[in-house]
């Protein structure tokens, strides 16, 4: 079973509430109301990363293409590797709908 680092009752109501999001637009909705523009690109930025990491593009080309950091590519990449599984599971899912980061 998996141990979050995170958990607790106020991370907890904010996964039901993600849970609860039906179209593009609320997503959109409620991330702009709930994060900064900033944060919000960062964490799209993150899973752009992780799906060119899946797909093998070199470090050098991922920066090129989406402007990160070498520090944050590596980041996510140790979070493919050792992490909780969640980018694998959405990329997976986005796959499943035929969804690719290319």
């Amino acid at each position: 079973m998996f141990e979050s680092k995170i958990r607790n009752e106020q991370a907890d109501l904010l996964m039901e509430a993600v849970l609860r999001l039906n179209t593009v637009e609320e997503a959109y909705r409620f991330f702009e109301d709930i994060c900064t523009i900033p944060e919000l690109r960062s964490i799209a930025q993150r899973l752009e990363v992780a799906g060119l990491l899946r797909n093998r593009v070199t470090y050098q080309e991922i920066a090129r293409r989406t402007g990160a950091s070498s520090a944050t590519i590596s980041r996510v990449n140790r979070a493919l590797l050792y992490g909780a599984e969640g980018y694998n599971h959405v990329l997976d899912a986005l796959a499943e709908d035929g969804i690719e980061i290319k």
